[in-house]
């Protein structure tokens, strides 16, 4: 086996990116407040062609340093926007036939695996505080839950790894 290098990955350059047909998932992130999270979310959307990522409460936005760390000029290729109230931009995209789902742990939520999107809607996903997670009124906004099964002691992942695990198993159902 021989490691593949850079060149031989037919990266897209920003503008080929933007002008590429995205995945439909938006990213919805309220009250994170680690930047290398950010950062690290910023390069998830990056890499799986996600349509945007909205900012809100005290999630910090670019441009950054400590985002740009583990980003690596993804703030550059990624559609972004910052909104204070996560509640409005859960209103607007419900407003705009899209459905919205908290990533949390909660009463009557849909395991990860046993989430189906349905085919041709767009799905937004709210990622909350590091601590706190997804705010009630935000989840009580929302379309529904996805739980990530976790069995051990914690039940708790960092905000990142959560944003791969779910984009990724996401990517897999509805690019078919």
């Amino acid at each position: 086996m021989r490691k593949i290098t850079n060149s031989e990955l037919n990266r897209k350059n920003p503008e080929e990116f933007k002008e590429a047909e995205k995945t439909p998932i938006i990213i919805i992130l309220d009250d994170v407040r680690s930047l290398h999270n950010i950062g690290s979310v910023f390069r998830t959307a990056d890499a799986f062609l996600i349509e945007k990522i909205y900012l809100c409460g005290i999630t910090a936005t670019p441009p950054n340093k400590e985002i740009h760390k583990t980003a690596l000029g993804a703030t550059e290729t990624v559609a972004w926007e910052y909104q204070k109230e996560v509640t409005e931009v859960i209103k607007s995209l419900k407003n705009q036939d899209i459905a919205v789902l908290a990533i949390e742990q909660v009463e009557n939520s849909v395991l990860l695996q046993d989430f189906e999107p349905t085919e041709g809607k767009k799905l937004a996903l709210v990622f909350g505080n590091e601590v706190k997670g997804v705010a009630q009124e935000a989840i009580d906004l929302c379309d529904g839950t996805i739980e990530i099964p976790q069995l051990g002691t914690k039940h708790s992942l960092n905000i990142s790894v959560s944003v791969g695990i779910v984009v990724w198993d996401l990517f897999k159902k509805t690019i078919r």
